[in-house]
């Protein structure tokens, strides 16, 4: 039985004590034979690209010789080597953490990311190197990026030996900028990267090493964000990340999970979700067959799934979580929430995924969208051959939309109160005893009743829903599915039990909304009343409910912000 490798990217730790590999080894063919050696890939948070960047590591440099056929020997490259396997001195570079609290601060932080990684290189090729402590001190006194990465190639050249650089999280100080804002505006952006910059001073010393000594370079980022702004200080590079034949270089695809369940001795019998549904639809060329599973996200479920013998405390990784504070940043100019609100309301966005783009554009229309693309946020969605369109990938990440929503709501209206402890005992009540008017009383009383006149102006049942679900997700009782596909239709909630704390019943609610204007049309509320209750009746007697008896159905009416009619069926 292997080992999930939850959260770990050393390719050699993994090879070595009994972890789960997925064999992507055959992309080194594949990337080998592009018609140049310099290569760009973005993917999103926790996707694999740190592990794919340590097995290039291991591959290409010339300090693994020996172990090769250890690591690689079971695996497609192992059995179709190439020429250049083991033959190269591996320089890697990696710009997580880097301080961008100021210019000043962001030079000191970078030019000592730099050092560091050459710092590494020269102890990694200790064998190649004399006066090992000298040569370190003299890398530590250096002044600028260009002197460090120079010093770093003479020790191949003295060698007649090739480099390979990585470049890792190339755009994290770019996305930091975006998330939390502590750059002063879009000119101190331009300080870090344009000319005579210590960005482009780094790039521009790469570029001009390809000539030589640097055979092969590989960057990887989430977004695309900086190549605008990189254009003439790096403009040899191949962008793969869209490109058809490398959709399934990262992640895992439908056949490639089944294989996992079996390598890790998984019980298939303790899976109570559609893992699909909550993990899948990941697709980074529109052309591609094979939606994607976020890695990250099926070894945690795999991990609780097997260690708790199925019983399911987190459903969705929380260290997957997309800080709020970007997409507050991102929303907070032009007309971004009502973008948002169309994608979140809709389900899909037609828009076009841009390959390059600059953060001046960043608000644009098909760049706002593409930049959500790139961050994982949504994907392709290419159900229709005659047009291009975005969606939410999974239910993993509609919870990020929904919490959003919910805290986006109660900063924009200071008077909402949310009592998470009366909140948790109405849900309980709903639970345990199952009686919903509680905590739907609550959330009418308490939150829509707060809600101000110009926040009611648009408002709708889709409206109502996006506030329930960020409520009701927080609860460890149910999974609230928002859409669930039935032979009858779509449930407009649909709140299924959780292993760890087991509910009673699970509920369909299907929710209608009538505006304060109409709050005293009484034909228009017993319309509405009368069209949930036929609702849900035709639910009960679909294919995936009409044989189930631990299922209530609740029909919902709000009227305004004033009242909330309740009927069971």
């Amino acid at each position: 039985m292997k080992r999930i490798p939850y959260a770990l990217s050393n390719f050699e730790r993994i090879r070595t004590e009994n972890y789960l590999y997925v064999d992507k080894t055959h992309f080194i063919e594949h990337i080998e034979n592009e018609d140049t050696q310099y290569h760009f890939l973005t993917r999103p948070r926790k996707f694999g690209k740190s592990l794919f960047l340590s097995t290039l590591d291991h591959y290409y440099d010339i300090r693994h010789k020996d172990k090769f056929e250890q690591l690689f020997g079971d695996l497609y490259i192992g059995q179709h080597p190439t020429q250049r396997k083991n033959d190269m001195f591996v320089l890697n570079f990696e710009f997580s953490g880097i301080d961008t609290s100021s210019i000043n601060d962001f030079n000191i932080s970078l030019l000592e990311k730099i050092k560091m990684a050459v710092i590494f290189f020269i102890t990694d090729h200790r064998d190649f190197i004399e006066n090992i402590d000298e040569a370190k001190d003299n890398v530590w006194k250096m002044e600028k990026a260009s002197t460090c990465i120079e010093y770093a190639l003479d020790v191949a050249k003295n060698h007649s030996k090739k480099v390979f650089v990585i470049v890792d999280e190339y755009d994290h100080f770019a996305n930091d900028m975006i998330a939390a804002g502590r750059y002063l505006g879009e000119e101190n952006y331009k300080k870090t990267v344009w000319a005579g910059s210590q960005v482009r001073d780094f790039y521009e010393t790469l570029k001009a090493n390809s000539r030589t000594v640097i055979d092969k370079i590989f960057i990887t980022g989430i977004t695309p964000i900086m190549l605008d702004d990189l254009t003439s200080g790096f403009n040899i590079s191949n962008n793969l990340s869209i490109k058809e034949k490398y959709n399934d270089i990262l992640g895992f695809t439908k056949d490639e999970l089944e294989w996992i369940i079996r390598e890790c001795g998984i019980d298939k019998s303790l899976i109570n979700i559609d893992v699909e549904y909550f993990y899948n639809g990941y697709l980074f060329a529109g052309e591609a067959i094979n939606k994607l599973y976020n890695p990250t996200m099926i070894f945690n479920y795999l991990t609780e799934l097997r260690d708790n013998n199925g019983r399911i405390k987190n459903y969705i990784d929380y260290n997957l979580k997309t800080d709020y504070g970007r997409l507050r940043r991102l929303i907070s100019k032009g007309n971004n929430k009502e973008k948002l609100s169309e994608l979140i309301e809709t389900k899909s966005v037609s828009a076009k995924v841009i390959q390059r783009f600059s953060i001046e554009f960043i608000n644009d229309y098909d760049n706002f969208f593409s930049l959500l693309f790139y961050m994982g946020l949504i994907t392709i969605d290419n159900s229709s051959p005659f047009r291009q369109r975005l969606k939410i990938p999974n239910y993993s990440i509609k919870t990020m939309f929904w919490e959003y929503i919910e805290h986006i709501e109660r900063e924009n209206n200071p008077d909402l109160f949310f009592d998470n402890s009366k909140i948790i005992n109405t849900l309980e009540t709903l639970a345990y005893d199952n009686d919903a008017e509680p905590f739907l009383r609550y959330f009418q009383e308490n939150i829509l009743a707060n809600l101000s006149n110009r926040d009611m102006q648009n408002f709708n049942e889709k409206s109502i829903k996006i506030l329930l679900l960020g409520i009701l997700f927080q609860s460890n009782l149910y999974l609230p599915i928002s859409e669930l596909e039935n032979s009858e239709g779509y449930c407009d909630i649909y709140l299924q039990k959780k292993t760890i704390y087991p509910a009673n019943y699970e509920w369909i609610w299907e929710l209608k909304y009538i505006k304060t204007a109409d709050s005293e049309n009484q034909a228009l509320i017993a319309e509405k009343k009368q069209e949930s209750i036929s609702q849900l009746q035709r639910y009960r007697n679909s294919n995936l409910f009409k044989e189930r008896k631990d299922v209530r159905y609740l029909s919902t009416v709000f009227v305004g912000k004033k009242d909330c009619l309740i009927e069971e069926i």
